[in-house]
């Protein structure tokens, strides 16, 4: 059996995330974020004025990576390599986030119903002072969407914290009538580029 980098690092809580990790066997430990103003101060997930959605997610995503490294070393913990990833999804060039509540959720899918969406995603891997990333790009098109739907959507809770209302994974694969580029980058880490970054950092890739 081949011997492992022992681990890295993910800057992230998505269970998601975690999940594609474990899939292709990468062994690895969640790092959290510290809270607080430093936390606020480093990762500013606020899109500025202006800021179109491709360099917005790879900003943030660069952010999350750089406050992953500061809070490794700030605890003195065994360095290796940490991995961070962000995920936003644009329609028309806009960046549509999160939902506040069902009915932010709700409007938000009325919006991407029988329509294209982007959802970008980027990752990052930090070492020392070296930092890589790279960036997955997908375009899905929903089916339209009824109001009964979107309603049957929203009980399932699903569409909470999730960029665009609605997690590819799962009832919500039913929406999409089409799909070009990475599934596992829109569940929030591209598997591809995953691998691709940390076979840079010395990891054998699975």
């Amino acid at each position: 059996m081949v011997a492992r980098h022992p681990h890295i690092y993910l800057a992230s809580q998505s269970p998601r995330r975690r999940e594609l990790l474990k899939q292709i066997g990468v062994h690895y430990e969640v790092l959290l974020l510290r809270h607080g103003l430093r936390r606020e101060a480093g990762v500013d997930e606020t899109p500025h004025d202006g800021e179109a959605p491709l360099d917005y997610v790879q900003r943030v995503c660069r952010d999350k990576a750089l406050a992953g490294w500061e809070t490794l070393e700030l605890r003195e913990q065994p360095l290796h390599p940490v991995l961070a990833a962000d995920t936003t999804v644009t329609l028309d060039g806009h960046i549509i986030g999160k939902p506040d509540d069902n009915e932010h959720a709700a409007e938000i899918l009325r919006m991407l119903s029988g329509r294209q969406h982007q959802v970008l995603t980027a990752i990052a891997v930090i070492y020392g002072e070296r930092l890589e990333t790279r960036l997955s790009a997908t375009t899905i098109t929903f089916d339209t969407l009824s109001e009964e739907r979107i309603r049957r959507y929203l009980l399932t809770g699903e569409a909470h914290d999730k960029a665009g209302a609605y997690g590819i994974q799962g009832h919500a694969g039913s929406f999409v009538k089409q799909i070009e580029g990475s599934y596992t980058g829109v569940m929030g880490l591209p598997l591809y580029e995953t691998v691709e970054l940390l076979k840079l950092f010395g990891y054998p890739a699975p």
